[in-house]
Order: C-alpha cells, then structure tokens, then sequence
C-alpha cells in the first residue's frame, strides 16, 4: 500500500509558498480587467452569483473530448486488468472498525436523510446539511482504511490531517473566484443567509474537501490492483530543467490570464493551469512535485489522487442532487446526459482535480506525500 510521509516545510517551503500564491492570483487581473465585464462581478462574495450563459451543445465537440478522455484512460484500464497481483500480505496488522469510524456511518446516514428530506422542524439548519455529511465520509473512510491496512491520516498523522481542513478552504475559495471567470456552476436557495453566514457556511463547507479527497486516495492504495500495476510504470521520457520549470510556469500563468476573456473555451484550464503553476513553483525550489514521481516511474500518486477525486465526486454529486441548498452546473459544448446534476462528461473533470488536491497538498510537505512502504 501506499503510506503517507509528512514533513513540515522548511526555508526554500515558506519561500516558495508566497511565489505560488502570486502566481495563481496576479495573472487573473489583466484578463479580469479586458474582459470588459464589470469589477464587482468578480468580487469573491459577491451575491447574488453571476450566471454567465454559455454556447450550446456540440455533438461533435462531445465527441472529440470523449474519444481524448477515452484514449487517456483505456491505456491505464487495460494496464491494471491485466496486471498480475501479487498476494502477499500487508505487513502491516489489520484494526476494527474505531468507534469514531461508526460515529461517521451515524453522521452520514443522519445527514443524508436531512438534506433530502424537507422536515418542517429542521427548515432552519436545512441549507447545513453538506459539512456534517462530509465529515461524516471522511471519518467512514478513515476507518475503513485503518481496518484495511493498520493506517490512517486520521490517527497516523494527526496534525497534517487537522491542517488540511483549513488549507482545504483557501483552496476552494480560490476555484470559486476562478468559477466567477467562466461561470460553470452556481448555487441554489442560499439567498436567505446573511452577509456573515454565507461566507463562514461556505468554509466550513469547502474545509471538507481536501480531507475527502486524501484520506480516500490513501484508502484506494490499501487495494493492490489499483496500485502495484502502477508502482513501476513507464517513467516520465523528459528530464525535468530549470528551463522546464519555467516554462511549465509561463504555460500556467498565460492560460490563467486569459481565461476570464474565452471562458467558453478555456474552462478546462481551471483544472490544469495551476498544478502546472504549482509544480513549476516547487520545481525551481528544487522541491518534490507530481513530476518527480513520473520521473520514477511511480504513477500511482496521479493515477490514486485523480480516482480518489471522481470516487468523491460521485457522492458530491449524489448527495447534492436533492439537497435544499445545492449547484447546478452550466458547461459549454458539453452540457447533455446528466448523472445527477453533473454532464456525464464533466465527472472527467475530477480526474485533473485529483490532481490538483495532491499539488496542493504536497505544499506543505518537503518529500512526497505517499511513499512504499
């Protein structure tokens, strides 16, 4: 399996943090200010949301992005098919179930009655349901993993685990502010919050993500055959240079700075431009990114990250299809055969997510956040 190894930054992690946070925001402006569209449209709480209408479906667009994403993914299906897993044993002695891991299964089931119900005696909390649900999921799936394989972020690394929340939250403010450039979603029946409440529901909210995501990217590895067909893959073909970095860099900032004036056809770059950013970053630091595990020839950071955000996805996606308070999404080109709220072709999305959730968590690390045993 899988193990996480945390470390806390040092000198060149605290100097690199600052460029990377200029790095995603600056480039924003001058798309933000040709775009013609007025500044308080993009104000980070600004209520009610802008709703930006969309180019129609495409049946031969639809087509192409999925002969792309069909023709990215077949490979490392058939690659983990016809892998032979070995059957040795973990070495590490299986745990039951903790009594916090059946206090999340209560929290779930309890939560997810509440939000597709509509009592009239819970009318008041009803828009809250979304943070006790998922913190009842991150408990479930720490548990799960603890009685798989003896490990968890929850009880192994405490204060990384307790970290990651309000990292989680800056993290998705920040998606947000990009959703206010190309308007993919928006939210329903949070009008009647007030000025303070929306914005402390909203983190509390986002806080859960990146937990979701990490601690059920190191559940997926406790199963060999999602993780030992790509322990030694092929590696990475190109040598990672200071003139790599910088270019990766330029890739990144440029498509951030002008996604705000085609929003139609670049948000898809919401998902990719800033792991390019981040890694850039943290490559000229000489720190561990995505890439150095590439290079190796270890995909399994990429391949469990990105199938720990679609496996989230799905039950984001579930969970919020008859909640009170919930996002609908509007998504050029694309937007047909809907899974719950969601274009079946835009849960592909989640797999550059996963991505982006583990870039953005090896942040706070100076060596790769999963390990061999």
């Amino acid at each position: 399996m899988l193990k996480t190894s945390v470390h806390f930054p040092f000198t060149s992690q605290i100097l690199s943090v600052p460029l990377i946070i200029a790095s995603l925001l600056l480039p924003l402006l001058p798309g933000i200010t040709l775009s013609g569209r007025p500044m308080s449209e993009f104000l980070l709480f600004s209520s009610p949301p802008r709703t930006v209408v969309h180019t129609s479906f495409s049946w031969p667009v639809w087509i192409g992005m999925l002969a792309i994403i069909l023709l990215t993914l077949l490979p490392l299906l058939f690659l983990a098919l016809r892998h032979q897993v070995s059957s040795a044993p973990s070495p590490r002695l299986k745990a039951p179930i903790p009594w916090w891991g059946w206090l999340g299964l209560v929290m779930v089931a309890g939560s997810w009655v509440l939000a597709w119900s509509r009592f009239s005696w819970f009318s008041a909390l009803q828009q809250h349901t979304f943070t006790p649900l998922w913190l009842g999921y991150i408990l479930v799936i720490n548990a799960l993993c603890l009685r798989r394989s003896g490990f968890c972020l929850l009880r192994d690394h405490r204060a990384f685990f307790v970290a990651l929340f309000p990292l989680s939250a800056v993290f998705w403010w920040y998606f947000e502010y990009l959703n206010s450039l190309v308007g993919n979603w928006h939210y329903i029946n949070l009008d009647n919050l007030g000025p303070m409440e929306s914005p402390i529901t909203a983190s509390l909210s986002y806080s859960t993500v990146l937990p979701a995501v990490l601690s059920t990217m190191v559940w997926l590895s406790t199963f060999p055959r999602l993780s030992q067909p790509f322990t030694k893959f092929a590696p990475w073909p190109y040598r990672h240079t200071m003139l790599t970095w910088v270019m990766m860099w330029i890739l990144g900032v440029l498509g951030l700075g002008v996604l705000a004036l085609w929003p139609d056809y670049l948000y898809p770059v919401v998902w990719v431009a800033p792991v390019l950013v981040i890694s850039a970053v943290r490559g000229v630091f000489g720190q561990y990114t995505l890439f150095s595990s590439l290079q190796e020839g270890d995909w399994r950071p990429a391949v469990l990250s990105a199938l720990a955000a679609l496996f989230c996805g799905f039950f984001w996606e579930l969970w919020n299809f008859r909640s009170l308070a919930h996002w609908e999404y509007s998504i050029p080109w694309v937007d047909r055969f809907h899974l719950f709220e969601m274009p079946l072709l835009g849960y592909a999305g989640y797999l550059p997510f996963g991505l982006m959730c583990l870039s953005v968590a090896n942040i706070c690390h100076t060596s790769p956040l999963i390990t061999h045993d």
